[in-house]
């Protein structure tokens, strides 16, 4: 039986929230596409040997989510209809190990070729939730729903709590990018804020090349940024997407020491034919993205400190996403005691 954290361990750290309403953001078209992308682009004298790599790290990273999915997500793909998968990010070293972690990082994306619109919807780690299969321990943060069960668990409590179908997952351990950065040779980031962590100095607005464990700490620091958690996600989607820059060259790409890398760090139940489908047939949906977020309120219960989401606020989540998916309006999902 995996080994499960303590109550006082899934609730310790707290977050901040900041700003309001939806914003378009080009540079993180490229998050939802991170295993897609790295995986399967290639052309030309390459795609050969591209394509068999690529398909030997896709088998590799594949992990059911071991829950009956809520609608036909094979009709989804054949039928080019919108897509939805979670993303999520954690910090653990590595995946194999019996402490899962938290995911820090979690994402609700949806692809509309139809529309050409990818949207990603933030969702604050530590929103008060109910896990689903564990209710008895509420309030429970959102991002401990995946060291209690693993990813179908989160997946089953943000559709529950949102009313929104979750079609596939994504899974990606941050704290194992130090490798996969080293591999590719580095790569180049502007920090967007000047602070020091772990012995290493960013300054705002200078560019620099950066190895693998000074890109990881870039990532990592977020107690001294006036953003909270919400400005360390910004600076971790900029290190996706500079690994995402450097590793879809031919070069990274034709690198087995690359691809297996690349293949220890992520985790997702779509399939080598699911991912082939989605960058056949939904790459238009990456020319407009709408990045948005859930706003809560922070407030201590029971001596934690939560992000409390509105009822009304979840309501508008839940209108976002739904209306990205072409599906129908509908009211949110549960509702809690301490929600307005």
């Amino acid at each position: 039986m995996e080994d499960m954290p303590s109550r006082s361990e899934m609730h310790r750290e707290k977050s901040q929230g900041n700003g309001n309403g939806p914003k378009k953001k080009h540079p993180v078209r490229n998050t939802i596409l991170i295993i897609i992308a790295v995986l399967l682009v290639g052309t030309g004298a390459f795609a050969a040997r591209t394509y068999f790599n690529a398909k030997n790290a896709a088998d590799t990273v594949f992990k059911s989510s071991g829950i009956k999915k809520s609608r036909n997500t094979s009709a989804v793909l054949n039928g080019k209809k919108p897509v939805s998968i979670l993303l999520l990010g954690t910090d653990t070293g590595a995946l194999g190990r019996n402490y899962k972690g938290r995911t820090d990082t979690i994402i609700l994306a949806t692809i509309n070729p139809k529309t050409k619109t990818t949207t990603l919807m933030s969702l604050p780690r530590d929103s008060e939730v109910a896990v689903s299969g564990f209710e008895q321990d509420f309030p429970t943060k959102l991002n401990a729903a995946y060291a209690y069960g693993s990813a179908g668990t989160t997946i089953k409590t943000v559709q529950k709590w949102l009313n929104v179908p979750i079609d596939y997952y994504a899974l990606i351990n941050m704290g194992g990018m130090k490798k996969v950065v080293n591999e590719i040779g580095g790569v180049d980031i502007t920090p967007i804020r000047t602070f020091t962590y772990e012995g290493y100095t960013f300054t705002k607005g200078q560019k620099e090349h950066m190895n693998g464990a000074k890109a990881l700490a870039y990532s990592r620091m977020r107690y001294d940024d006036p953003l909270g958690d919400y400005g360390r996600q910004q600076r971790q989607r900029q290190l996706i997407t500079a690994i995402l820059g450097e590793s879809t060259s031919a070069s990274n790409l034709l690198k087995q020491d690359f691809l297996n890398s690349l293949a220890k760090q992520t985790r997702t139940d779509l399939t080598f034919g699911n991912l082939t489908s989605i960058v056949t047939n939904y790459r238009s949906a990456t020319k407009n993205i709408v990045s948005d977020h859930a706003q809560g309120t922070g407030k201590m219960i029971d001596g934690q400190s939560f992000e409390v989401v509105s009822q009304s606020e979840k309501q508008r989540v839940t209108n976002v996403l739904r209306k990205s998916l072409d599906l129908k309006a509908a009211t949110t999902g549960e509702k809690f005691a301490n929600q307005n």
